[in-house]
């Protein structure tokens, strides 16, 4: 298959590390120099894309790693448990969505992370457009910046906030790989392959967060090198079936962060606004963009929860205790998006998160 996408991409990095581990075997090239024809088929710009063998596209790495696995199911990254697979899929899901704030914030509001991904991106992603050097790197720093820190609520009120999510993720990952080598067994789930979104690309290659997580966290430094090591034919181990007591504080923190910033996003959608505000760890966050794509992903995590049987639900809002997480077993969802509704992802063409910033 043929990947679109971008050796220092947040998705692109996760995607990677799955189809290592499966042993399927790809081509990279970036996408943008052909973005225009590209868009028709695949809706939007956003990394990775994949170009089937058969012809056909697919976008957004949740369903791609889900639809390659159905294909591909020996040595599945989604646990057989159906507990212990719905808490992999909100690990997932709070490694694409929450985290992607501290990690846009450490590469883009340090002079010398920012710096460097700007020669990198410029060029990937813009080698192509006709401009000097010196101007594509200033335009990209400046956009970077602005689209995805300025824009997205970190300010000098949050700042501190952001970033002690960071510090937050690597405490409570550490916490469960003290007891295995992965998350949620002997062999990486779907939870490793989301967690390493960040944690490959931006987390464990950034100068300034990578410097933190070897630091204060070598044991997720070891592991970021586990997971793009790890091959299913010589990986041996199985996934857990059972949710380990040593996730309750990753689960808390979800709940604490994620799961609130879900139902505001999703109830401000409902109100068909823009901006919205929320409070988050007793830290108030300003003017964030409303995300269609993230309204979606709350209805996925609640389909989820609907698939499993009443006592498998009560495990689950066992182990959520948090307030927030009612948002994923209330009766009647905060909003709908009206995206994908044949489910027909991850063919289906995609949508932006926010705006309209690339690559992600």
């Amino acid at each position: 298959m043929k990947v679109y996408g971008v050796s220092v991409s947040y998705y692109t990095g996760k995607l990677e590390a799955y189809l290592r581990y499966k042993g399927l075997s790809y081509d990279m090239e970036s996408p943008f120099a052909i973005a225009r024809e590209l868009k028709p088929k695949v809706g939007a710009i956003q990394v990775p894309l994949v170009l089937r063998d058969d012809g056909r596209y697919m976008s957004d790495s949740t369903p791609i790693i889900a639809q390659l696995d159905a294909e591909h199911p020996e040595s599945s990254v989604y646990p057989c448990d159906p507990v212990v697979r719905f808490i992999a899929l909100l690990i997932e899901d709070y490694a694409d969505e929450w985290l992607w704030r501290p990690a846009m914030h450490y590469r883009w509001s340090y002079e010398h992370d920012r710096a460097l991904l700007s020669r990198i991106l410029a060029d990937e992603v813009a080698g192509h457009v006709p401009a000097p050097r010196w101007l594509l790197l200033r335009r990209i720093s400046r956009r970077q910046h602005k689209g995805f820190v300025l824009n997205d609520g970190v300010t000098a009120a949050t700042r501190e906030h952001v970033e002690s999510s960071y510090r937050a993720a690597l405490r409570v990952l550490g916490a469960m790989l003290r007891n295995r080598p992965f998350a949620l067994g002997d062999a990486p789930s779907i939870a490793d392959f989301g967690l390493m979104g960040p944690m490959l690309r931006h987390f464990g290659q950034d100068p300034t967060p990578a410097e933190i997580m070897r630091n204060e966290a070598p044991a997720v430094y070891a592991w970021v090198a586990r997971v793009w090591n790890a091959r299913a034919a010589t990986t041996p181990g199985a996934l857990l079936d059972a949710v380990p007591h040593d996730a309750g504080a990753m689960l808390e923190e979800i709940g604490e962060t994620h799961l609130v910033a879900l139902r505001a996003n999703a109830e401000a959608y409902a109100r068909g606004e823009q901006k919205f505000a929320l409070t988050v760890q007793g830290v108030r966050y300003v003017d964030l963009p409303v995300s269609r794509y993230r309204v979606y992903c709350l209805e996925r995590l609640r389909e989820a929860f609907a698939g499993l049987s009443e006592s498998e639900r009560d495990q689950v809002r066992a182990l959520l205790a948090t307030p927030a997480a009612s948002v994923i077993w209330e009766a009647e969802p905060p909003a709908a998006s009206g995206h994908d509704p044949e489910r027909s992802a991850p063919f289906a063409k995609g949508i932006n998160v926010f705006g309209d910033g690339v690559p992600r």
